[in-house]
């Protein structure tokens, strides 16, 4: 995957994260860390879970997202803690 698309999936689900897990949001280039970061988290956690989604640019996203929003809840319980 080239750098750009691993840039545009990682900036739209850091950006959907941040709308479902609300006040979590942490900018442009902050999301797309957290996007790219999140896909990471869900490549490794989904197989272990048995979860598959085929294969395509949405299930890339659809799963940088879960891995984001996973990222944002743990990020959001250090941040109170």
């Amino acid at each position: 995957m080239t750098i750009l698309a691993v840039l545009v999936i990682g900036a739209i689900a850091g950006w959907l994260a941040g709308l479902i897990v609300r006040g979590a949001g942490f900018g442009l280039i902050g999301n797309i860390v957290i996007g790219i970061i999140g896909a990471f988290v869900a490549s490794w956690i989904l197989p272990q879970l048995g979860v598959s989604l085929g294969g395509s640019a949405f299930r890339d996203i659809v799963n940088a997202t879960i891995g984001a929003v996973i990222v944002l809840v743990i990020l959001s319980l250090v941040r109170r803690a």
